[in-house]
């Protein structure tokens, strides 16, 4: 059943801070420069089932500066094909909670993602993991993704292990494979509910 926004005139109360805010308070902190979007509060945050993991912050999400969250709302089309396929796997979002494999954008233009740069970010998913006691399993959208769970999973000394689906991005620019990424993101979300 698809999400149902609140009655109009609801007054909808944001939820407490918790260990998720304060990871992303710290990444902040640890390099300025740096960008960092906020994890959605609509998610499932720290009793999320499934961790979906895509490459790093969109160029529309930085562009948003302190407001910009990891979000199925982001007014972009992946953001948009993610959803449409999330309502059709039947998990809410509730379920589930969404975010980068590199959590943060550097200044300047994106570069092709490298393994130095998903190494860079190895510990901040270890945090990320053990900050999900609940987490059963990540499904990973795209090959940077994946490629950053595997290294984790095989060079953090004591990795959080949980099982792992892997489709491809919802991007626009994988335009030939568009019904196949449905499927495949569908199935990879309602499959990891199952574990």
């Amino acid at each position: 059943m698809p999400d149902a926004p609140p009655p109009v005139g609801t007054r909808v109360t944001p939820p407490a801070p918790d260990a998720l805010d304060d990871l992303v308070s710290r990444w902040r902190a640890a390099a300025p420069g740096r960008f960092v979007p906020a994890f959605d509060p609509d998610s499932g945050r720290t009793r999320a089932r499934v961790l979906v993991l895509l490459e790093r912050p969109a160029a529309d999400t930085v562009a948003r500066g302190d407001e910009a969250v990891s979000s199925e709302d982001n007014p972009n089309r992946s953001s948009r094909a993610f959803r449409d396929a999330r309502i059709a796997s039947g998990i809410t979002r509730r379920d589930y909670l969404r975010w980068n494999m590199i959590p943060w954008a550097d200044p300047g233009p994106p570069a092709v993602i490298r393994s130095a740069e998903l190494d860079s970010a190895r510990d901040a998913l270890h945090e990320l993991m053990t900050a999900l006691p609940l987490l059963r399993s990540i499904v990973t959208l795209g090959q940077p993704a994946l490629d950053g769970v595997m290294r984790y999973f095989t060079l953090h000394d004591t990795p959080v292990i949980r099982t792992v689906l892997a489709a491809p991005h919802p991007s626009p620019a994988n335009g030939r494979h568009r019904a196949e990424q449905h499927v495949r993101i569908v199935a990879a979300l309602s499959r990891a509910m199952q574990i």
